[in-house]
């Protein structure tokens, strides 16, 4: 702009002759070249406007134009990504397909499905007559396909049969979005019927994702007992396929079979005769954690409870917020359990304040040892805790409420009489002398409260506090934190993935760079991993 500006200067230095003549006012020699400077700098700037106002309206044009590709020709390139990986017998082509369909599942019409069923499968074929009779019918008007593939001759049909479980799995997660339970739960079972005869490492990948819709779908209807059995089935049949992620997916599956009608015994039992969990997907190890700490707290082992709930909630992508929220309700009740106060940033999260806020006043109920206003909190929330199965677990805190009670009391007065111990944890029983006596003694004897109880008098003396570093308290916690640090690491060093033919001879630059490149796309597809299923 600055070299146009001096150029029309000394255009116009350069003909003030000529330039007499022009619109401009002149009323001397240096008038005469300002007001030309001033009259060539406003044509510029009305030049430039135009130009401008051009390219704004030539932009919309553009846009109307530049359209992406139709939601058809993505599942083709797809269908081309499992054909390359099935042909190349490579697992982590098909994941990167099953991420592009979830990516697509909310854009799915029954019209495409039938143009993609017609050109992934043999029209008139059994898979393809019944895929087809559990899809609405088409509808002209949403028609998606492009009138160029339209009208060109039908493509060669394949016979993998990645690509039949693919439409399988494309049509139960069409149905299952679109409310179509009935018709989710026949394409299941036929799906589940198919993969049993089919035994291809590359179809392990879709396997799990079917195995997860199929009891999605019957948990949907309410008849989720009735597939316990072929669950069952089908994991002995993918532990004699060493399928690991088949295994870990129909375990978790059974697992919460077994918690969705509160069979924690038989849920057990399965556990600890599984073969052993070795995490191969982060989102199957993440539900296996929330389940094993279920059942952990209601067999009252709330340490490893607490342990397997945390990792789980620590573990979980950040975009499964539903599952976070659960891991922290059950890890808040685990916690209280244990005599701990979670800190207040743990109801503070994001996107959670409103779920986790029935538990952040029972929370501070429990820290201020008020039975009153635990019983009404309790009373408030009832219909939450019922859904949530946490109902039975804030009854055991009752306990734990009085105790707390107890061991502010026993901090505050050196000596008081139990009748006021009773008034002041509200006891409502027909003789609260004699229950505060009894709670006095149990938490004397567990180590609850320093103090000691003077039955004939009906005092507690409680000694004086010492100082709390004069004791292994904070050996304790320091030992417990280099721990979870240590777990931490063996964990991350499990986690390694180490590049194949490390040990051989040296290879060319060629294939360094090849190996490189698939280096970057295994990263990359470990980082998106997180997001998906969840």
């Amino acid at each position: 702009m600055f070299v146009l500006f001096v150029g029309f200067r000394e255009e116009s230095a350069g003909k003030k002759a000529s330039s007499l003549s022009s619109p401009c006012p002149i009323v001397s020699d240096q008038d005469e070249f300002d007001y030309l400077f001033i009259w060539q700098f406003e044509r510029f700037c009305k030049m430039t406007q135009d130009v401008e106002m051009k390219e704004q309206q030539a932009a919309p044009s553009n846009s109307v134009t530049s359209t992406g590709p139709s939601i058809f020709q993505q599942l083709k390139e797809i269908a081309s990504l499992i054909e390359t990986g099935a042909y190349a017998r490579e697992v982590r082509r098909v994941v990167r397909a099953i991420r592009l369909t979830i990516a697509l599942r909310r854009k799915l019409k029954a019209s495409v499905l039938h143009s993609f069923l017609n050109f992934a499968l043999v029209p008139g074929s059994e898979a393809h007559s019944r895929l087809s009779s559990y899809l609405p019918k088409e509808d002209e008007l949403d028609m998606e396909v492009d009138t160029a593939t339209s009208a060109t001759p039908a493509p060669v049909k394949h016979s993998l049969p990645e690509f039949e479980i693919y439409c399988y799995l494309l049509v139960l997660i069409f149905l299952i979005d679109q409310k179509l339970y009935n018709e989710a739960k026949a394409c299941s079972s036929a799906s589940i019927a198919r993969l049993k005869n089919v035994n291809r490492r590359t179809v392990d990948v879709l396997a799990a994702r079917l195995y997860f819709y199929y009891s999605l779908s019957y948990e949907l209807t309410g008849d989720l007992a009735e597939i316990r059995g072929n669950l069952l089935a089908l994991h002995r049949i993918a532990t004699l396929r060493h399928d690991e992620l088949g295994q870990e997916t129909l375990l978790n599956l059974l697992l919460r079979n077994y918690l969705h009608y509160n069979l924690f015994d038989q849920a057990e039992k399965l556990r600890s005769k599984a073969p052993r969990f070795e995490a191969h997907s982060n989102q199957q190890f993440c539900r296996y954690l929330f389940y094993l700490g279920k059942i952990r707290t209601i067999q009252l082992e709330y340490t490893d409870a607490k342990e397997s709930l945390l990792q789980a909630a620590r573990k979980a992508p950040v975009a499964a917020l539903g599952f976070r929220v659960q891991c922290n309700k059950w890890a808040v009740i685990v916690r209280l359990l244990l005599g701990e106060i979670p800190e207040r940033t743990v109801f503070m999260q994001k996107g959670m304040e409103k779920a986790l806020r029935p538990y952040f006043e029972l929370t501070n109920a429990v820290r201020v040892g008020d039975l009153e206003l635990f019983k009404a909190v309790a009373e408030k929330f009832s219909t939450t805790f019922s859904t949530d199965g946490t109902q039975n677990l804030i009854v055991r805190l009752r306990h734990n409420v009085i105790r707390t009670g107890l061991r502010n009391i026993s901090i505050s007065y050196s000596r008081i009489s139990l009748t006021d111990v009773a008034k002041k944890l509200r006891l409502d029983s027909e003789n609260p002398v004699a229950d505060a006596e009894s709670i006095v003694a149990k938490a004397i004897r567990d180590g609850a409260i320093d103090a000691t109880l003077d039955h004939a008098s009906g005092w507690m003396v409680s000694k004086e506090t010492g100082d709390v570093y004069s004791t292994n308290e904070p050996q304790i916690a320091f030992n417990s934190r280099i721990a979870f640090c240590l777990n931490m690491h063996n964990e991350a060093v499990r986690a390694l993935r180490f590049p194949p033919n490390s040990d051989k001879e040296k290879e060319s630059a060629e294939k360094r760079r090849e190996r490189q490149q698939q280096e970057q796309e295994l990263a990359k597809h470990i980082a998106e991993e997180d997001d998906d299923e969840f």
